[in-house]
């Protein structure tokens, strides 16, 4: 009898040893996802593969706004970007309502604010310090036209129309886009324009080549979601930009 039990407990605690692995490693799995979800990595190109097989969209965080406007504003950054004839080629006017979708600290935002005083931008992104960011720099900045908006993952949350929508550098960070932008033309007003500007497949820098988005497959997402082409500008030596305006059908 004692033998029976004895090999009875063996057998249970092998089990329960089992068990306790399956727990640990599952654990720890889930652990390792969860880190990677959140975690804030210092450049596009050591990120690992986070692209979700069910929005297309690249995946990451850019938390502590204040570190990232060391990046985002740079004036190195100029030479490749060329803000200023960016916004040159939308001929924006005084009056002008603008959105910039994905503003992060402010590159565009701020210098969209100063050409349309009488007009107002909406600095809008998903990210909640940089949207404290923004509200900061605004007022540091004297600029009452720039309202920062909370955007979330499936909407630009725009509080109104506007003439032009922005989007530089985020077109690959929305997921499920043909929706994304199909719902965003409500945000339009009838005779506006979306700008996208993103990187092209041989820019040395961006996001990870395996993640960036051919002009063609944005060309082929925006008019399924409504948007025909109205412009190809060739002058970044860096990004592809395209201008659009949304269909009445």
């Amino acid at each position: 009898m004692f033998s029976s039990h004895n090999r009875g407990c063996k057998v249970k605690n092998k089990i329960l040893s089992i068990i306790t692995v399956l727990v640990i490693v599952g654990g720890g799995v889930a652990v390792r996802d969860s880190l990677a979800q959140t975690a804030s990595p210092a450049q596009h190109e050591d990120m690992g593969d986070h692209r979700s097989p069910s929005d297309g969209a690249f995946h990451r965080r850019f938390e502590d706004a204040d570190k990232w406007a060391k990046e985002f504003d740079n004036p190195e950054r100029d030479a490749w970007q060329k803000p200023e004839e960016v916004l040159d080629a939308l001929h924006l006017k005084r009056t002008s309502s603008v959105a910039d979708i994905g503003a992060g600290t402010g590159y565009f935002s701020v210098r969209i604010a100063k050409r349309i005083p009488e007009g107002k931008i909406f600095a809008a992104d998903v990210e909640p310090d940089m949207v404290r960011y923004l509200g900061e720099r605004a007022q540091r900045e004297h600029l009452t036209n720039l309202v920062p908006v909370q955007a979330s993952a499936d909407a630009a949350n725009l509080p109104e129309a506007v003439d032009v929508v922005l989007v530089v550098d985020t077109y690959h960070h929305i997921g499920n886009r043909t929706q994304y932008f199909a719902k965003l033309k409500s945000s339009l007003r009838p005779t506006g324009r979306l700008a996208i500007v993103d990187f092209k497949a041989d820019s040395p820098s961006g996001p990870p080549t395996q993640h960036r988005i051919s002009p063609e497959r944005v060309m082929e997402e925006l008019n399924a979601a409504g948007y025909s082409l109205m412009e190809t500008l060739q002058f970044l030596p860096r990004q592809y930009y395209l201008v659009f305006r949304k269909r009445d059908f």
